[in-house]
């Protein structure tokens, strides 16, 4: 039975996709429910699983194309998995080297007028991959004669053969890849965000010390009573912008248009980096989360993000943002807004540094925090009482258990 493979349906804010990768080729046997393509949108990548145990006939929408909502991208032949995938790997050989070609193998092969047959295929069965193409032209413009030898000969050719290039003739190696729609997407808003908003950033510095204390006391009770949830320094900030959001409204509005709308909710974006770009998936309604509420979802975040499984749902919407760069070493940065929030709260790295403490220096665990925000919306005198409030909220924690 023959069945059409669509690509996902799409929500109103996005308009279209691109096919970013078919883990399946046209004779491969598929499993129900196996990954088959990777469709990439601004926001995630959607996954297309297999309707049925089967195989894929045929691919009408090739790696990097831009498919719409809905759009017919393969033909499948369901309950062929068993019949139809050794009569294709018995054609195969026959058949040329056609059919062992990806789709972006082959687009990259016609933009280049190439003979298929030249190319070495390192793929499953000998299929020619993006990859090899992009080996075997730099093996021809190098004068290689690795190039031109027969395919058995020369799989492990384009491992030996690049390094070769670079050493022996002094070349300079440049690669040049495609910049992925979400990456793209994430430029564009960052760029508008510079272009659109009057940005400034505030700055101050948080001791650490009766967070990272009080951490220390209560860290293992809180895991064993938590279900294994670890208590990190991410839920004290959430909480401490949530209730600071709660005093200043205009923090926590956005823009529309001539409009400013305040939300009487505080939903907080949290960056996750991820090997696709950085995603800012949604703590929704904050001021009803429990520490280890927050930790425990926020630990979710970054599984799902780093295993491209956030979905569109958890990356709509958002008040306010918190980005991390202490993970990574940042000792100061200035945030981009993530329009159209005014505001965006910037953590850095953990570092002792003297201090003077009631006329005595005293060495401390210090953060400095950067806040910054749209002065359309927020006037300099709300946005410093804002990170002040975080900064003493933290330096004194039992406030934001009292609620005071």
């Amino acid at each position: 039975m023959s069945i059409e493979i669509k690509a996902p349906t799409f929500p109103e804010s996005v308009a279209d996709g691109t096919v970013a990768t078919w883990h399946k080729q046209p004779g491969e046997a598929v499993s129900a429910d196996e990954l088959i393509v990777d469709i990439e949108t601004d926001k995630v990548v959607l996954e297309v699983v297999a309707p049925a145990d089967g195989v894929i006939k045929q691919i009408l929408k090739g790696e990097g194309e831009t498919v719409l909502s809905d759009e017919v991208i393969a033909q499948f032949e369901a309950g062929a998995a068993v019949s139809a995938a050794p009569a294709a790997a018995a054609a195969a050989a026959p058949a040329g080297d056609a059919d062992k070609v990806g789709p972006a193998a082959r687009k990259l092969i016609e933009e280049n007028g190439l003979d298929a047959s030249q190319i070495p295929g390192t793929g499953k069965n000998g299929g020619i991959t993006k990859e090899d193409v992009v080996a075997y032209m730099a093996n021809k413009h190098a004068g290689s004669p690795a190039a031109a030898s027969a395919p058995a000969a020369a799989v492990p050719a384009p491992v030996a053969a690049a390094p070769a290039v670079s050493v022996d003739t002094g070349e300079r190696v440049e690669k040049r890849v495609p910049m992925t729609r979400l990456r793209a997407t994430i430029a564009k808003r960052l760029v508008e965000a510079q272009q659109s908003a009057a940005m400034l950033t505030t700055y101050n510095e948080v001791n650490m010390k009766p967070v990272m204390d009080l951490r220390k006391q209560y860290k293992d009770l809180f895991e064993k009573t938590h279900n294994g949830t670890r208590l990190g320094f991410m839920s004290f900030f959430v909480k401490a912008a949530t209730e600071a959001l709660k005093r200043f409204p205009a923090v926590n509005a956005s823009i529309d248009g001539n409009d400013m709308v305040y939300h009487g909710y505080q939903d907080i974006g949290v960056a996750v980096s991820t090997e696709r770009g950085l995603m800012v998936p949604v703590l929704r309604d904050t001021d009803q989360m429990g520490l280890a509420e927050v930790e425990a979802t926020i630990a979710d975040f970054g599984k799902r993000g780093r295993e491209g499984k956030l979905g569109m749902e958890d990356m709509q919407g958002g008040t306010f943002t918190i980005t991390n760069g202490g993970v990574f070493g940042s000792l100061m940065s200035t945030p981009i807004l993530n329009p159209p929030q005014t505001a965006i709260l910037g953590m850095h790295k953990i570092q002792e540094r003297p201090m003077a403490v009631n006329g005595e220096v005293v060495i401390l665990p210090m953060m400095y925090l950067a806040l910054s925000y749209d002065h359309r919306m927020i006037d300099g005198k709300e946005a410093v009482q804002f990170l002040v409030t975080i900064k003493d909220l933290l330096e004194d924690p039992a406030r934001m258990l009292l609620d005071i």
